[in-house]
């Protein structure tokens, strides 16, 4: 029987209460008969480790990891220490350090979910964002100088590479084209950023040209995030800038009714690399420890995580169970304006798992 060895980093804030959950998902997911096994290994890293070391994780902290079938992240954040340095020494030090270029983010109304979107259907809003995840806004480019004095000055310079846009837009393609529209919006602002959005666009039409079948768009991304809200039938699948997809995701989750419900994955697509797989929720300091996270986000990333290894019957069971589960009000979290605690809705799900 295969037996997946998977890297879980809880992290800080309620990660550390929704990795737990999505291990205890996966676990009796597997006991069910699902035929393979996990094997998990918990990293303590994030902000505790932060105030013992002096630093997110350790210098040779990859190490560990690079040899894993895939990663559960829970949150990166902590109120007590400077955001840059959470995102920096944990996050993006994997996602960077495993070359985990495309983040994949769907989005659409679950069962039982209150969209704020009034005259939108779960078939109007159904898209998957994806996310330059290497460089862009992102690349870490830049400087201060002369600080504390009049003419301090700072810098962040938007990197943009042929090889970073063309890989990412190829797999957006091939994505929009294993879906059932077969439909891609190139989201840009290259009427504003006069060089690396033009170059971004300029590939965008050569990459096209390899998916005759796929029907392609192109949308500033100010007027995208009017279109999400006046049209959303009219969207499917979005591929961004670094930035520019990180805004437009939190949108479409919110959209889609809670951010506490949304899942991500940090693909390598080449598999040189083990993926990560997280909730994008953050660490949700102000309800940390009171058991009131919505671990649904850290389920939905377990199916992509499964999805990813292979798992298409056991990824469909879990996300089943999910759909369930949040389309009885009495197993909604506060977020989505009920009651129910993290360890009610984990039990439920564990016990549908259990039961078919």
């Amino acid at each position: 029987m295969k037996t997946y060895r998977i890297a879980c980093i809880p992290g800080d804030g309620i990660g550390k209460e929704v990795i737990p959950a999505g291990q205890e998902v996966l676990q009796a997911l597997a006991a069910s008969g699902a035929g393979f096994a996990f094997e998990f290994e918990n990293f303590g890293w994030g902000g505790d480790w932060y105030r013992a070391h002096g630093k997110m994780m350790p210098d040779d902290g990859l190490e560990p990891l690079r040899h894993k079938d895939a990663i559960l992240f829970g949150s990166a954040g902590d109120p007590h220490i400077p955001d840059h340095i959470t995102l920096w020494g944990l996050r993006l030090k994997i996602c960077q350090g495993f070359d985990q270029y495309a983040n994949v983010r769907p989005t659409r109304i679950l069962p039982g979910i209150d969209a704020p979107l009034k005259r939108c259907t779960a078939k109007d809003l159904d898209w998957v964002i994806v996310r330059e995840n290497s460089e862009g806004e992102y690349a870490g480019v830049g400087g201060r100088a002369h600080q504390g004095h009049p003419m301090e000055v700072a810098t962040d310079v938007s990197i943009l590479t042929r090889v970073g846009v063309e890989r990412i837009m190829r797999f957006a393609f091939k994505l929009a084209q294993s879906r059932p529209r077969k439909h891609l919006t190139v989201v840009t602002k290259s009427n504003a950023q006069r060089h690396g959005m033009v170059m971004w666009d300029e590939i965008a039409l050569q990459v096209s040209k390899e998916f005759p079948d796929v029907q392609w768009d192109k949308e500033l991304v100010d007027a995208c995030t009017a279109r999400m809200v006046n049209r959303p039938a009219s969207l499917d699948t979005l591929v961004a800038t670094n930035l520019h997809a990180d805004v437009l995701s939190d949108l479409a989750a919110a959209l889609a009714g809670s951010l506490g419900i949304a899942p991500t994955g940090n693909i390598d697509p080449e598999r040189r690399y083990p993926s990560m797989f997280e909730p994008i929720h953050g660490s949700a300091f102000d309800i940390m420890g009171k058991g009131l996270a919505n671990p649904v986000g850290t389920f939905w990333s377990c199916v992509m995580l499964l999805e990813h290894l292979g798992e298409n019957e056991a990824a469909a069971r879990l996300m089943q169970a999910i759909e369930e589960i949040t389309a009885d009000p009495r197993l909604h979290t506060g977020d989505l304006g009920g009651t129910a605690k993290t360890a009610e809705v984990t039990a439920a799900v564990v016990s549908r798992l259990k039961n078919r």
